[in-house]
């Protein structure tokens, strides 16, 4: 797939031209590459995208579009025409990293070469690479010990090894969270046992919000404008039944957990997410195409009361 190798060169823009991302590139000890986009470097908007886009491996493109909510300009919408590698092999933020007083939530095409978790091989997305490419999402700046890890997990030579992290309350941070809006709705369509290799294509928007006090209000607030405000179409090759089947229970209101800020949410679970309804992480309104016979199906819809709430407008 080269999901690796892709990322590798998407992310080269940053390196390439740090001031234009308003970013800071080190390197540790060991060698491996540390691009930081928002933890002690500003970042802004433009890291945000970029960040999503190498979240996505290269194989998808995130913008800004008008949004919808007259206070805040800017919504984020993203396309993919291979959305399941593009979102469960490589945007999907399924690899938690632990190294002594270090905590990270990583995504990117890293994951398929460390394969540290089941979806990568129930999906058989697992690769081999020669580089490896990571976004991290969060509030320090890897340890070298940290990145000497990463790098033996996924088969590459330190100086092979490229992060880019940014804290939820930066901007990239925001930005590159609410780009998800697509990959949130195939993990759900993963948790329903829904085949993602009938997915075609996906395209997804959802609100950019304020940013954020603190980190954990920021998870709150990137988490409900996809809950309250993502809106997603995919392209689906499957019979029309199926679809309605699946689309009633895809949207983010099919969950009883549906309708509370989730920074409430998370602070009840005492952080953890594991204590969190997983149906609830889904997009607020889900359309459906079925590529067959053009027919368009949609399920759920958006909230500007709730989305009021979380940001506070």
């Amino acid at each position: 797939m080269n999901l690796n190798q892709r990322a590798w060169a998407v992310a080269q823009a940053i390196i390439d031209q740090p001031e234009q991302f308003q970013a800071a590139v080190h390197e540790s000890d060991c060698g491996a590459q540390i691009v930081d986009l928002g933890v002690e470097a500003i970042g802004g908007q433009a890291a945000g995208l970029k960040m999503a886009e190498v979240c996505l491996a290269g194989l998808g493109e995130a913008r800004f579009v008008p949004g919808s909510l007259a206070e805040l300009p800017d919504a984020v919408q993203v396309t993919t025409n291979q959305p399941m590698i593009a979102c469960m092999a490589s945007q999907y933020a399924g690899w938690r990293i632990v190294e002594g007083d270090f905590f990270a939530m990583a995504s990117g095409p890293m994951r398929a070469s460390a394969g540290k978790e089941p979806l990568i091989a129930e999906l058989e997305l697992a690769e081999t690479a020669d580089v490896a490419v990571g976004v991290m999402e969060t509030a320090q700046l890897p340890p070298d010990q940290a990145c000497l890890k990463i790098a033996e997990q996924c088969g590459v030579a330190p100086n092979q090894l490229r992060l880019l992290v940014a804290r939820t309350a930066s901007v990239a941070g925001h930005v590159q969270i609410v780009a998800r809006s697509v990959e949130t709705a195939l993990h759900k369509l993963h948790e329903l046992h829904f085949d993602l290799r009938k997915i075609k294509r996906g395209a997804g928007v959802a609100p950019l919000p304020p940013l954020s006090k603190n980190d954990v209000q920021g998870i709150g607030r990137t988490n409900d404008a996809i809950l309250f405000g993502g809106q997603v179409t995919l392209w689906v090759d499957a019979e029309d039944d199926e679809i309605a089947q699946v689309g009633k229970q895809l949207p983010s209101s099919s969950s009883p957990a549906y309708g509370t800020p989730f920074e409430k949410i998370l602070r009840d679970a005492k952080f953890d997410f594991y204590q969190i309804d997983p149906m609830l992480f889904s997009p607020a309104q889900v359309t459906l195409i079925n590529v067959r016979n053009n027919a368009a199906q949609t399920f759920g819809e958006t909230s500007e009361k709730l989305l009021r709430e979380s940001f506070e407008l």
